[in-house]
């Protein structure tokens, strides 16, 4: 099916029930099918090429979804521009994705010169929650099109309804487009893999145009209430989730991580919660433990990418629960989980060949799962699909129980006096330690050893450690090999808009201006 057709499924079985609320109010799901037709309408008789580009420039708001859905119903591209993008970033984003249409909130109004000036693609500017500088506002722009309904758009299971960023934590943002194939099979796929006794309630807080925002549209044959907040706040979310009796949430490990740093994790009721979903990058064990100690058996973990949304493999409530109650399964808290039932996986060497388990090698995929192609990068696509495959970039394992092991992304491999060290077993046994909130591993310049295993480490608030206090812990952990040389103590980490900490940046820390940062 299309996109809107889940939405309208849902808008049918249940037309009063709350769609979206945030600080300004909620929508029904009837009152969110009327706004997004009509602004579909508005888009349409507006002179919308078809699958036009449509960016949606704006903090998370149920009146930004609308947008979203709108942009679908009418036949257009979704665009995702991330509110905490730097311009710069935003402007490269949407010339490379042709915007022709951009709905953005007045928060961003001082970047919409820059934006006109810089992206000649663009033709059309609707200001979302107010008129603006000769922009119209949502409300002025649908006035002569309330009640009316778009033109369908066809059904075509390869028609272009998406084009994302790549994380663009290494460099330009490449965009990946998905089309009515990709999202069905990940919606699918959610209900197959994480389906729900009653009705979802959805907390929305990372930025709606990544993994928490999708999964508002993986959840949407299942009826849920979106909740949706404006930013990750601990506090907030503890609130959050304890008011609205929240039953989902998607979150970062960098944001868990600090929700369980927070001095009142311990004072809010958490029993709603019944999928506490962690992705984006390999969680610590020892958090974990604790995260389950805290929150209940609610906490799950996916792994995925943009390329191959969301579920390539899932780590259960019930897989989580008893790796922490059964010694000789608590291995698996280090595991991202099973294959997921909509995609094939294997392990992969540089040559080719399916490699047996147990063995290292490149995370591969295919299926429907897999998006067509990095939009007007067919170089790209190409370099990503040898093989007849589609490669992820991630180095890992699965073990004789059909258990999957992030070992690292292969890039951030460190080579230290001969031996291969993955920065993320370092940092798995880092964060076990009482006082650690964080961890960031890299390999640093050293004569000796060519690299040298390095840790930047943010502490919890009111706890102390010592850099020598942490390498001892290491070591006992993994051993002297692949235990950190240096430790640095910072108050925080360079990160991504959507949270995941950015390795390059801490680099030039240490690399400076040298082409490489390698030795």
């Amino acid at each position: 099916m299309r996109i809107i057709d889940y939405f309208d499924k849902a808008a049918t079985a249940a037309p009063e029930k709350t769609a979206f609320v945030d600080k300004h109010g909620a929508y029904t799901y009837a009152q969110m099918r009327d706004l997004s037709n009509a602004i579909a309408v508005a888009l349409q008789t507006g002179g919308m090429a078809d699958m036009a580009s449509i960016a949606v420039y704006s903090p998370n708001s149920a009146d930004a979804f609308a947008c979203v859905l709108a942009a679908l119903r009418a036949g257009g591209t979704w665009v995702p521009i991330n509110a905490k993008n730097a311009i710069d970033a935003n402007v490269d984003f949407m010339n490379l994705t042709g915007c022709e249409w951009l709905f953005y909130h007045s928060s961003f109004a001082q970047f919409v010169a820059e934006i006109r000036e810089q992206v000649a693609s663009l033709k059309h500017l609707v200001c979302i929650d107010k008129d603006d500088a000769g922009y119209p506002s949502l409300k002025a722009f649908t006035q002569d099109t309330v009640g009316k309904n778009p033109i369908e758009i066809p059904y075509d299971a390869h028609r272009r309804c998406t084009v994302l960023g790549s994380g663009g934590t290494t460099g330009r943002s490449k965009g990946i487009m998905w089309d009515n194939l990709t999202w069905s099979t990940m919606i699918a796929e959610t209900g197959i893999t994480m389906p729900s006794n009653t009705a979802p309630v959805h907390l929305c807080a990372a930025p709606m145009t990544h993994a928490a925002g999708i999964l508002t549209f993986m959840l949407t044959p299942q009826i849920p209430t979106n909740v949706i907040v404006e930013k990750i706040d601990p506090l907030e979310l503890m609130a959050s989730i304890e008011k609205h009796k929240v039953s989902h949430v998607f979150l970062p490990p960098t944001a868990l991580y600090a929700m369980l740093a927070h001095p009142r994790v311990r004072e809010f009721d958490y029993s709603s919660l019944t999928h506490f979903l962690i992705a984006a990058s390999p969680v610590a064990p020892d958090k974990l433990a604790e995260a389950i100690d805290i929150f209940g058996p609610c906490m799950c973990q996916c792994y995925g990418q943009v390329e191959a949304p969301m579920l390539i493999t899932y780590l259960s409530q019930a897989d989580l629960v008893e790796a922490l109650n059964d010694e000789s399964l608590r291995h698996r808290l280090k595991s991202c989980g099973k294959p997921c039932s909509q995609t094939r996986m294997a392990i992969m060497d540089a040559a080719g060949n399916i490699m047996p388990r147990g063995e290292r090698g490149e995370i591969v995929v295919q299926g429907n799962l897999v998006a067509p192609c990095y939009y007007l990068n067919p170089e790209a696509t190409a370099e990503a699909r040898r093989f007849g495959w589609h490669h992820t970039g991630d180095i890992g394992y699965w073990d004789e129980d059909g258990y999957v092991y992030i070992v690292d992304r292969a890039k951030d491999m460190i080579i230290t006096g001969g031996f291969n060290v993955f920065s993320a077993e370092v940092e798995n046994a880092i964060n076990g330690h009482a006082a650690v909130e964080n961890c960031a591993v890299i390999g640093t310049p050293d004569e000796k050893w060519g690299e040298a295993v390095t840790a930047v480490v943010v502490l919890r608030p009111n706890k102390s450690a010592t850099a020598e206090e942490i390498i001892s812990f290491t070591k006992e952990r993994i051993g002297s090999v692949k235990a950190p040389k240096k430790i640095e103590f910072w108050d925080d980490m360079p990160r991504s808009p959507v949270g995941k900490i950015l390795k390059n940046e801490i680099r030039k820390t240490f690399w400076g201006d040298s082409e490489r940062a390698v030795n």
